[in-house]
């Protein structure tokens, strides 16, 4: 046990997520389920080295005569700033999109200046319209669902395709990655790319139109662009041997500075995964981040239990952070607690994707079964 919750005896995962499962060994469901997704899905090896040179010429034939061969978002974080790094050394010729949602830190713009101008890249920011994504933000908040990060999220990747679509783009690079993002408990939120369950939430507590917000459809997101439009999301970090820490090197070696802690990029995003979501539900998102590095083997598990017992905030820090949101979104201290005290509920209890979702995976195993072969969509 580990406080009130039993935790894994392999990585740090625990009853915080509702639907874990040990074995007669005390190893959970998220370490058997790495082992078995692993060598499908990662590569840090000399046939990673061969899929990822092929991924590249194919990418490299196909942008031959465009401005741009592919598209990267960039948020200024290790994962996607260290990929912009190994775009440049690959000489791939990106359009960069970062899109400003209002939470960006100082840092992580001058972080985005310095990769952007390392790489020589063109980079495009996309400003979300303040007053729409202010009163998008209050209402996830006053709905009481775990993922408020979801505004963020969803507008950054409906920007991304977007642009692509427009510049006629067909490869979306990706930072995500096996090794570091292989552990996450999929009963703590939805998708982000759920455009229905977020538009059901801003219906029900929002307060002005979305006009200008960018959003994806169910049919954008799983038929029309892996298949009408054949656009395909690369995530080259699962071919490479990549760990944290080489990244951050090799990034702070072209004037790139480390935030200290993980999406210390996003002023909102760091207090919702260190405030937020401990206080109001007791997730906390350190655990899924540090049982990927401990089964990938970038960390040990002692010292993952070691850095949890760190505290989350500092209360010089947090007081700070809460006086921005505050003062950001425009609301006073005592309307910030009843935002904090609102009825927690699951996405669940708006209308959402899910059955959607659960049809096309139906209907994708049955092509499977018939054909033989594997039907790419998105996850």
């Amino acid at each position: 046990m580990m406080g009130d919750y039993t935790i894994c005896v392999r990585c740090v995962m625990d009853t915080s997520d509702p639907e874990i499962e040990f074995d007669g060994q005390g190893v959970c469901n998220h370490c058997r389920k790495f082992d078995l997704e692993a060598p499908r899905r990662w590569f840090p090896n000399e046939e990673g080295a061969r899929r990822l040179a092929a991924t590249l010429n194919t990418i490299k034939a196909e942008g031959k005569g465009k401005p741009y061969d592919s598209i990267l978002g960039l948020s200024g974080g290790v994962d996607s700033s260290f990929l912009a790094l190994m775009l440049h050394r690959w000489d791939l010729r990106p359009l960069v999109v970062h899109v400003d949602a209002g939470w960006n830190s100082e840092l992580a713009v001058a972080n985005i200046e310095k990769v952007v101008k390392h790489c020589n890249f063109d980079l495009h920011t996309h400003v979300v319209d303040w007053e729409e994504m202010r009163d998008l933000q209050l209402a996830y908040l006053k709905s009481g669902v775990a993922n408020q990060d979801v505004p963020q999220d969803h507008v950054f990747f409906a920007s991304l395709y977007q642009y692509a679509v427009r510049n006629g783009i067909r490869f979306v690079i990706s930072g995500g990655n096996f090794a570091t993002e292989g552990i996450f408990p999929t009963s703590w939120h939805g998708s982000a790319m759920d455009s229905i369950n977020l538009r059901a939430i801003h219906r029900q507590f929002g307060e002005r139109k979305l006009k200008s917000y960018s959003t994806i459809s169910f049919f954008e997101y799983y038929i029309a662009f892996p298949f009408l439009r054949r656009m395909r999301v690369i995530r080259p970090l699962n071919f490479i041997p990549y760990t944290k820490t080489q990244a951050i090197e090799q990034l702070e070696a072209i004037g790139w500075r480390a935030y200290g802690r993980k999406h210390g990029e996003s002023v909102f995003t760091k207090f919702f995964q260190n405030y937020y979501l401990p206080t109001r539900f007791g997730y906390d998102k350190r655990r899924p981040h540090l049982s990927s590095l401990i089964v990938s083997g970038q960390m040990k598990r002692e010292q993952a239990i070691a850095e949890l017992e760190e505290p989350l905030y500092d209360k010089v820090e947090l007081e700070r952070d809460i006086e921005y949101f505050c003062k950001k979104v425009r609301v006073s201290r005592s309307q910030f607690k009843e935002l904090m005290a609102a009825p927690l509920r699951h996405y669940t209890a708006f209308r959402n994707w899910d059955s959607r979702h659960r049809l096309l995976k139906r209907l994708q195993g049955a092509v499977e079964a018939v054909t033989g072969r594997r039907v790419g969509t998105y996850s």
